[in-house]
């Protein structure tokens, strides 16, 4: 049973499953700005990894860590200029919803003696930096 705190495993256990935690890209890389936001998906990637170590056989554990997901994020961006580039860059490439939600479906469809631990996943369109080309 995890330490982290009472949560349902044993329910998972019973049939087994899988556990599927979403983290983020800033769970990979640290970038000035963001470091509390950082700082909880890296704390993601290490519970999603001692959960890993816990509860196998039984549950499997995977991480998914997307980019830049079209969400409403830049609905609560009040700087004018961010804001609006926010709003081109989410337009011009942000992934879907729908496809974190296929690459969900992905992994637990894949048979039990294999497990999908740690899933990355960005748009197509980035540079090195994690930006698109152009932006600044």
């Amino acid at each position: 049973m995890s330490k982290f705190g009472p949560c349902h495993f044993d329910q998972l256990r019973d049939g087994g499953g899988d556990l599927v935690n979403i983290s983020s890209v800033a769970g990979r890389t640290a970038r000035a700005g963001n470091a509390a936001y950082a700082a909880t998906k890296w704390g993601m990637n290490g519970w999603s990894e001692a959960l890993r170590q816990e509860l196998q056989p039984d549950i499997r554990v995977t991480v998914v860590e997307p980019g830049a997901v079209a969400t409403e994020l830049t609905d609560h961006i009040t700087d004018p200029a961010a804001k609006q580039a926010s709003e081109q860059f989410y337009a011009q490439l942000a992934i879907t919803a729908a496809d974190v939600a296929e690459v969900i479906a992905f992994a637990v469809t894949r048979p039990r003696r294999m497990t999908l631990n740690e899933i990355l996943l960005r748009p197509t369109l980035l540079v090195p930096s994690g930006r698109p080309a152009g932006f600044r």
